[in-house]
């Protein structure tokens, strides 16, 4: 009897383990994307990487900032999946450009912002210009209150800063030296709680909190990025090395994919790519699209 006993629970084990080891076979392996890089691009990435888990539960993304110089460097080295940037790669010091994949999948606004009662709406690019070199250094002169300007500009690394230099400098001149930082949510917190403080922000963290400031009475929408009329742009890229991961691949083409595009894209406060009606090279030349 005991014999039949133990013959009965080893033959219960092996159905088990055997069911099991069948089990096991037939799940898929996890799938792990690591996206590190440009802040402004970050709210894009998590918002697609969770639509993406819904049809691809086998894949593991994980998205963190540290802006695009960090994003970059990162790629370049092999540490993470997807480097996320603001700029070309060409643009940042100590990158192999011709090493890694572009992809270009939207294109972020940029835009100017001050205190939300400070009482300044529009700037001409030429006072934009003079706030940020340091020749205009109180609010006075250009008609608000008797109160110092504190600039804060974004970190060195940040594309978002030298799309913003690009467009706002001329060559050879220099920003004023001013608190710096990385994080386009921390910039908006400082000009929420700064009276006098301006810098600028990408478009997908702009709300009611602060006040966005007009160029030469041109609004900062997305319709105005399209055709180049609002200049403040730049392209969010996802670069990748020369022979990613198929998983990598997969999750790159549904970030340009037309459905995402026209959804989760402009709903986070980007510009398609589909829509743009102009291009810009890396030397900031802007060109009717072909």
């Amino acid at each position: 009897m005991k014999k039949i006993v133990i013959s009965i629970v080893l033959l219960v084990m092996g159905c088990w383990l055997g069911g099991s080891w069948v089990l096991a076979r037939q799940q898929p392996s996890q799938e792990k994307i690591t996206i590190v890089g440009s802040t402004a691009l970050q709210p894009l990435a998590e918002a697609v990487a969770n639509d993406y888990r819904i049809n691809h539960p086998q894949t593991s993304i994980i998205v963190q900032g540290g802006g695009s110089g960090t994003g970059l460097s990162q790629v370049q080295a092999g540490a993470v999946n997807i480097g996320s940037a603001d700029i070309f790669a060409d643009q940042q010091d100590g990158i192999n450009a011709g090493k890694l994949n572009d992809n270009i999948v939207a294109v972020s606004g940029i835009v100017p912002i001050v205190n939300e009662h400070l009482g300044i709406k529009n700037l001409t690019m030429d006072q934009l210009q003079q706030i940020f070199t340091g020749q205009i250094t109180n609010w006075q002169e250009l008609g608000g209150p008797d109160l110092p300007i504190t600039v804060i500009n974004r970190a060195h690394g940040s594309g978002t800063r030298v799309a913003f230099e690009q467009t706002v400098l001329k060559p050879g001149m220099q920003a004023v030296n001013a608190q710096e930082q990385d994080s386009n949510g921390t910039v908006k917190e400082i000009i929420r709680n700064t009276p006098g403080a301006i810098s600028y922000i990408a478009f997908a963290y702009l709300n009611d909190q602060v006040q966005a400031i007009n160029l030469d009475g041109v609004a900062p929408t997305a319709a105005n990025v399209t055709t180049n009329k609002w200049q403040l742009w730049s392209y969010e890229h996802m670069y990748t090395q020369k022979h990613p991961s198929n998983a990598t691949t997969e999750f790159i083409k549904y970030m340009q994919s037309e459905k995402v595009q026209k959804t989760l894209v402009t709903d986070a406060h980007y510009i398609s790519i589909h829509d743009m009606k102009v291009a810009k090279t890396p030397s900031g030349k802007v060109t009717e699209r072909k």
